[in-house]
């Protein structure tokens, strides 16, 4: 049987930005955006801050009603993927197979017959003594179980989670600790008597099957302990699953004119992506989240894949007409592509007409150009239509403009 472990370091941007800054340690602190460009919530927080009711996603002004001596710190990238390295090097002296799930998440698999949980002693207290921050770590015989025992007890703790135990420590914790359970997921459960994990593992699979479609089936079989996926070997990137981007625009943003320029951008972005990787999608999703944080998800099934900015703007602006309200004050934005497939060798269709291939073969020398003289050489006109939205341009990754630029695997 495999021993899986998953360590998790806790509390990853303020631990760092502790280590950093020793004057700050035992206070309640808090990892934020940038207020001036309006992304300024908190991204991460300490155990301190939590304890005092500031939560992840939280505006600035709300941690601090929540928390008024809150440190509030600027976020640095670079220290964080430092200490991730840092981490992922220990991890590969127990293991070729290390597989990341976020910057301060790994799985590793350390074989059959292994001693999970000194293994996992050791590692915890490798991280304490030669990065100076915490982690917490899962002991199990699949990904998923050893996940949520990294989840199950913080910080600084190593939980065993087996075939013998898994009902006792799991099946009473509410349904949204399950993995891959989220807030809508979670709604539709709990009305349908489901509230905890243990009614997903014992809830008829047809039912489930009903209500969430395959996702339900996966769910089901999660919360029984089957999981036989593998973790990947270290320096083998899983399979891309989508690609996305998002903003919060600096201003709010109320008109369609404006709205379509950030789409545009957004999209410019994710088909360069897809065409870097040779991909092409047959699903489009939008995030739209309003000045009161209110969030709405769509998303569309294309007849034929794209890998086009006009083909992506065409669909998620199409989704946003449908789906949010004229009027409606836009704090962010967010297109995602997935249902991916490979760009090359893929048969034409009748869809494939002659406007679509010149397209493509545009939006490709499109990409050589900006590849030799620098991103946004070459874009979409439509936006400039906004001057003060004319500098956003997260085709760019060096801009500091997206909240978050995702290849999700």
């Amino acid at each position: 049987m495999k021993t899986i472990l998953h360590v998790d370091l806790n509390n990853f941007y303020a631990s760092v930005e502790c280590m950093y800054d020793p004057s700050i340690r035992g206070l309640p602190v808090a990892v934020c955006g940038d207020i001036e460009l309006r992304h300024g919530i908190v991204l991460a927080k300490n155990y301190i801050a939590k304890a005092a009711g500031v939560k992840t996603g939280y505006t600035i002004a709300d941690a601090k009603r929540a928390c008024p001596g809150l440190v509030c710190v600027s976020p640095h990238m670079d220290r964080y993927l430092k200490f991730s390295a840092m981490a992922k090097g220990i991890y590969s002296e127990y293991t070729d197979r290390v597989e990341s799930f976020g910057i301060d998440e790994c799985w590793l698999d350390l074989g059959e017959h292994a001693d999970g949980v000194a293994a996992a002693d050791e590692i915890r207290a490798r991280i304490r003594r030669e990065l100076g921050i915490t982690a917490s770590a899962g002991v199990s015989y699949n990904k998923i179980f050893a996940k949520m025992g990294s989840d199950y007890k913080k910080p600084d703790a190593t939980t065993e989670i087996t075939r013998d135990n898994y009902r006792e420590l799991l099946w009473d914790l509410p349904v949204s600790d399950m993995m891959f359970v989220g807030r809508s997921t979670e709604r539709k459960l709990r009305l349908y008597g489901m509230d905890t994990i243990g009614d997903l593992a014992r809830a008829d699979p047809s039912l489930l099957r009903r209500l969430l479609g395959k996702n339900g089936i996966m769910l089901h079989c999660f919360a029984n302990g089957i999981d036989d996926s593998a973790v990947s070997l270290t320096y083998e990137p899983p399979p891309l699953k989508s690609i996305g981007n998002s903003t919060t625009a600096p201003r709010d943003i109320e008109s369609d004119d404006d709205v379509k320029v950030i789409y545009m951008a957004l999209c410019e972005s994710v088909a360069a992506r897809l065409r870097k990787h040779s991909l092409k999608c047959l699903c489009v999703s939008i995030d739209v989240r309003d000045t009161d944080l209110r969030v709405i998800t769509r998303q569309i099934r294309l007849p034929s894949p794209v890998c086009t900015a006009d083909e992506l703007f065409s669909a998620a602006t199409a989704l946003h007409r449908a789906n949010v309200r004229r009027g409606v004050k836009i704090r962010s934005l967010g297109v995602r592509a997935s249902s991916l497939c490979p760009l090359l060798g893929m048969q034409m269709t009748f869809y494939d007409d002659e406007t679509k291939l010149r397209r493509e073969a545009l939006s490709d020398a499109a990409d050589v150009i900006n590849s030799r003289f620098g991103n946004r050489c070459v874009f979409h006109g439509i936006t400039m239509v906004s001057p003060d939205l004319s500098s956003f341009s997260p085709a760019d990754d060096r801009t500091v403009a997206p909240d978050s630029f995702e290849v999700y695997r």
